[in-house]
């Protein structure tokens, strides 16, 4: 093991060419550059530099040590300034990766609060369904994952993660607001088997196509689609309906689209997750109870 000191101090020597000029540069004397020098040809088990004349030349054994003095110096003055940014929530970065509709809803509050209390903290933002979202956060793709799962279909999440309930998520029925039932304040899913259906995302669809078999039907899907502006505008002009969170209803975007609690009242469970040993990270933590308490304001949307 070297110690880092000493490397500054032999890039420093080579630099200059002396232990005068580096002891110049660095603020030393140049019997401390000298000493440092031996130390660290004590460590390594042999000669770094040959004297020629007043003049300094690299061994076999410096030239390869010169090679890695770089890259080591700068790996470690990354390393610190990332512990100074995760210690002082001064700088740095937090990664979340999340399912669309908790991105348009849960996210955008948690992220103002965040930048407003650390403005050098930065949230970046991916999208991302379950289990996708969860492999790369056991990947180390992102810091922190918001998922959910459905009633009979619990989440598959790898044991290093810890998760988080953030909230209950009521399904819905969307519906042309023409539409014969959507005069009602709930909707029975059994009362739709005749419908032609617009289906999300592929953990959404299964769920979906179990829930109409419970009820007695295979439901008939016109078409599939993940975005979903793409499936408010295709409920809008009449293709099919569709079953969806309550958290869609939070950004409903046509007005010819309206939103239905389902019978049987059915609800899909929202979390967030983050690798157990980063729950320490200061940016981690912070971020993660902007999350829980934005979720909670959104309870019973």
């Amino acid at each position: 093991m070297f110690d880092s000191r000493y490397i500054r101090t032999f890039q420093e020597v080579v630099r200059t060419g002396s232990y005068t000029a580096a002891a110049r540069a660095l603020g030393y004397t140049q019997p401390a550059v000298s000493q440092q020098m031996k130390a660290l040809e004590r460590d390594v088990g042999t000669a770094l530099f040959t004297r020629i004349g007043r003049g300094l030349r690299l061994t076999e054994a410096g030239q390869a040590l010169t090679r890695h003095t770089g890259p080591i110096l700068d790996s470690l003055a990354v390393a610190q300034q990332q512990i100074d940014a995760i210690a002082r929530l001064r700088s740095g970065r937090v990664r979340v990766c999340a399912f669309p509709s908790a991105a348009a809803t849960i996210l955008p509050g948690a992220m103002a609060r965040v930048r407003d209390e650390h403005p050098g903290v930065m949230v970046e933002l991916s999208e991302k369904e379950p289990p996708d979202s969860l492999r790369a956060l056991a990947r180390g793709e992102c810091d922190i994952a918001i998922a959910f799962d459905y009633p009979g279909f619990p989440i598959d999440a790898p044991e290093e993660l810890a998760g988080v309930r953030l909230m209950e998520d009521p399904l819905t029925v969307l519906l042309p607001v023409g539409h014969p039932l959507a005069r009602r304040r709930s909707v029975r899913l059994a009362d739709l088997a005749g419908e032609r259906w617009i289906a999300g995302c592929a953990r959404c669809r299964t769920y979906f196509v179990h829930a109409c078999a419970e009820e007695g039907f295979t439901p008939e899907i016109a078409c599939t689609t993940d975005d979903n502006l793409v499936l408010q505008s295709l409920v809008a002009a009449g293709v099919g309906i569709a079953m969806v969170p309550s958290l869609v209803l939070s950004f409903l975007c046509h007005g010819q689209v309206t939103g239905r609690i389902l019978e049987p009242h059915t609800r899909r469970q929202v979390y967030a997750y983050a690798l157990r040993d980063h729950l320490r990270i200061p940016a981690t933590a912070l971020l993660l109870e902007e999350i829980t308490t934005a979720a909670e304001a959104r309870v019973g949307c």
